[in-house]
């Protein structure tokens, strides 16, 4: 594949006039936005990019994302962003992004952000390609051990019968089966 490792990436950014509210920091929505580019850029540089889904059929898209905000970063800081891949299973993909302000290295956002593979023919959600599963085999394990769900058994064996309020009908929660 490529030189670039395909579970964690880092890269720097500098904040930009533009990205700037009215209190003299970056904006909050802009902290999505460095989330999903900073994942798009290590795609593409670990050779599970655009090609390599349209390859296999599908693609990711964001179904949820959390954003904690610890403190702000303002116009010219430099920023070092690191994203991890945290499980890849079934459906789903669970990417963590800290942003760093720099020299300091002090945390300025975490990105919790909850991706879908799906169909590029009807859109509709599908198992992730087993190379990418294998890929992140390791991570995903420890991410499911984490949350105490060793060998990724559901807390409850009841099935998922309709979708909660804002989730999508079929698509189960991550961690929960497969």
């Amino acid at each position: 594949m490529s030189a670039v490792d395909p579970l964690v990436y880092t890269t720097r950014w500098r904040v930009r006039s533009y990205e700037i509210d009215q209190n003299g920091h970056v904006n909050n929505a802009v902290y999505l936005s460095y989330a999903e580019a900073v994942t798009v850029e290590h795609a593409e540089l670990s050779g599970y990019g655009r090609a390599w889904a349209e390859a296999h059929g599908g693609g990711w898209v964001v179904r949820r994302s959390q954003v904690e905000y610890l403190r702000p970063a303002l116009l010219g800081d430099e920023l070092e962003l690191t994203v991890r891949v945290e499980l890849v299973r079934g459906v789903r993909g669970l990417r963590r992004t800290l942003i760093k302000r720099l020299p300091d290295r002090e945390p300025v956002a975490e990105v919790l952000t909850e991706w879908v593979w799906v169909r590029t023919g009807d859109g509709r959600p599908a198992r992730v390609p087993e190379e990418l599963v294998e890929v992140a085999a390791g991570v995903t394990a420890a991410t499911l051990r984490q949350q105490g769900r060793p060998g990724g058994r559901r807390a409850s064996s009841r099935p998922v019968a309709k979708a909660a309020p804002g989730r999508a009908a079929g698509v189960p929660e991550v961690g929960e089966g497969s």
